[in-house]
């Protein structure tokens, strides 16, 4: 038997060979699943022998990360997201830290957060951007949709594990056509990348989330074209809507809105500094 450290070390040495930057966290982080171990206490205890049953599941965990590029969150089933743990399945995108620049942006833009209030999320996913709104929203219920059932299987499953599946319901459907609202706030984060770009993307996110999740069509924004004109008419007077859009998109989605009768508040920025998050309310 080899022991944690001993493990994390190796982990470390072929994901770095295999070209990936997190290559110690990673390493720690699928040593500890193996082992059924928090983080913390592999690196506390690195003498700690592995069990035979972890040793040959971290031997399939580290080659279908170093080779076949399976995100972490994938491998271990979830990812954290606003600090609350989210079930991932293959028909879900993993969530993105840049994400959490949307929560920020409607929580900044909400006068009374303990206000009732209705959300709708177009194209829910895990369920992370809308189930991380009502747990900061007390007095808020929520809808979600997408295209998916195996989806939204995944979003009411988040919303069970987070006790918010009674302010919550997920509909299966492409859009707003079947809602009549009204909602205070309308979420999204849709397919953005243009086509031509998905196979310059990292082969984590290329190869593993949904492929309906990611092409935004020719220019990346076929899905906001189709959206944009329903929002302003599911919107309560004064509703608004925040919409996370794709690299150099800022211009067009912004005039996209602003033909559908929604008025810029801001263009947020994500982690990196890039333009990701546009807020708008109904004119």
């Amino acid at each position: 038997m080899i022991g944690a450290g001993q493990a994390v070390r190796e982990a470390e040495r072929r994901f770095t060979a295999a070209g990936i930057e997190s290559a110690r966290l990673d390493a720690v982080l699928l040593v500890a699943f193996a082992a059924q171990l928090t983080p913390d206490a592999v690196r506390a205890n690195p003498a700690r022998p592995l069990a035979p049953d972890a040793e040959g599941q971290l031997v399939t965990l580290l080659r279908k990360r170093a080779q076949d590029r399976v995100p972490v969150s994938r491998l271990i089933g979830k990812r954290e997201f606003w600090s609350l743990p989210f079930s991932l399945s293959p028909a879900v995108l993993d969530p993105r830290p840049d994400s959490e620049t949307l929560v920020e942006a409607v929580i900044r833009h909400t006068e009374n957060c303990a206000a009732p209030m209705a959300v709708f999320d177009l194209g829910v996913g895990t369920g992370c951007l809308l189930l991380a709104l009502l747990t900061e929203f007390p007095n808020a219920t929520g809808k979600g949709s997408d295209i998916d059932a195996d989806a939204i299987a995944i979003a009411q499953g988040n919303a069970r594990n987070l006790k918010l599946a009674g302010r919550v319901d997920f509909l299966a459907g492409d859009g707003l056509a079947d809602q009549t609202g009204p909602f205070d706030w309308i979420v999204t984060n849709p397919p953005y990348i243009p086509s031509v770009d998905l196979v310059t993307l990292m082969p984590e996110v290329r190869n593993h989330d949904p492929v309906h999740a990611l092409d935004g069509g020719a220019d990346g924004l076929e899905v906001f074209r189709k959206i944009t004109p329903h929002l302003a008419t599911r919107l309560r007077p004064g509703g608004r809507v925040a919409a996370e859009f794709g690299d150099g998109q800022a211009a067009a989605v912004k005039e996209l809105f602003s033909a559908n009768d929604l008025v810029c508040l801001e263009i947020v920025r994500d982690l990196s500094g890039r333009e990701r998050v546009i807020v708008a309310e109904t004119a």
